[in-house]
């Protein structure tokens, strides 16, 4: 775009009408990627209960030793930006190129907006549930299945505290509206992260464009979060402003950003989507031949399988192949477990195969 040289301008550069971050806040910290691309992530398996015996050895029963489950993340976003402003440019609009106002709008407008949007996607793309919805939100109805979303949380074990929903604009609208949500809860109460304009069940509501919460042309109609439950790493975050760099008269304002967003396998349950119908991928499909089982999802962009017992969406052990793909089986008995994916379409169910024995 050309330098605009106009005589007359505004004495500050009009900026477009940007949010924060909406996930920074959400997002939890306690998994550190400094010095690494990828960080394996171990979640400690807990065992049943014995009864214990007042007699004989062993009495609080048989020794186990601690299991666990490993989730490789690995950072891939790696993004970056460079603009310069030339001196003679600025001067001819009294110095309204200020650097750092632009390095501002350049973080409001593209930085931060993209790793939101890319985090929330992701958030939907592994959510430990995928609903897809037989109705579209109304005022009717739109209370109840974010009620029942957040029901299903409480039933799977998800803390009632720390919950997230975020909801596309117009859905918001909609919600607001409601004569279920009138009067019930008060939107006025203090928001503690950016975004945030009340509660909903002891959940804060955090509102983002309706395009933050799509995957091409299929919509989200609710994303609803559990803090614990989801990572935003960002790894490097170097932006700059160089005065007189060689070759420039002026300033060169450059920006890097490494990052990415991750569920934690573990504690999946604490990710709710609830997604249009007819927007989601096709469950996989096995077929077994010899020692091998095809995999089949009509197109799928890609397939994870996983054959011990492990979910593959999140686990270290996935094989991953293409819709058609063949899976060697090892010797013995196995079942497999698969997962569906597909560019323009949310995440399959995961789909388990029956028992298969190989000599």
């Amino acid at each position: 775009m050309a330098i605009n040289l106009a005589t007359k301008y505004a004495k500050e550069l009009a900026q477009a009408f940007t949010q924060k971050s909406v996930v920074d806040g959400v997002a939890c910290k306690d998994y550190e990627f400094t010095g690494v691309k990828n960080l394996k992530v171990y979640t400690a398996v807990s065992q049943e209960l014995n009864d214990y015996k007042r007699t004989g050895l062993n009495r609080y029963g048989t020794p186990q030793e601690a299991q666990d489950t490993v989730q490789d993340m690995i950072v891939e976003k790696d993004r970056s930006f460079s603009i310069t402003i030339d001196k003679g440019n600025n001067s001819e609009q009294m110095g309204n190129k200020e650097a750092s106002k632009i390095l501002a709008i350049e973080m409001n407008e593209q930085a931060i907006p993209e790793m939101d949007k890319y985090a929330l996607r992701k958030f939907i793309d592994y959510a430990g549930t995928v609903k897809e919805m037989e109705e579209e939100p109304d005022e009717e109805n739109i209370v109840k299945m974010i009620s029942d979303a957040m029901v299903h949380m409480g039933n799977k074990k998800v803390p009632a505290e720390g919950r997230y929903i975020f909801i596309g604009w117009s859905y918001f609208g909609i919600l607001r509206l409601s004569k279920q949500f009138i009067g019930v809860e008060a939107l006025a109460k203090e928001a503690l992260v950016k975004g945030a304009v009340g509660t909903f069940m002891g959940a804060q509501v955090v509102t983002v464009p309706d395009e933050y919460l799509m995957k091409g042309d299929n919509r989200a109609f609710f994303l609803i979060v559990y803090k614990n439950s989801v990572l935003q790493p960002k790894k490097v975050q170097d932006y700059f402003i160089k005065e007189n760099p060689a070759g420039i008269n002026g300033a060169l304002i450059e920006g890097r950003f490494i990052y990415d967003a991750f569920v934690i396998g573990a504690k999946c349950n604490g990710v709710y989507a609830a997604v249009e119908y007819g927007t989601v991928q096709e469950a996989p499909n096995f077929t077994l031949s010899g020692s091998t089982i095809k995999v089949t999802s009509s197109g799928a962009s890609k397939i994870r399988v996983t054959l011990d017992g492990t979910d593959p969406r999140y686990s270290d052990s996935a094989i991953e192949t293409t819709s058609g793909g063949s899976v060697n089986l090892p010797s013995g008995t196995t079942k497999a477990k698969a997962v569906a994916f597909n560019d323009e379409y949310f995440t399959s169910d995961v789909v388990e195969d029956i028992e298969r024995t190989v000599a």
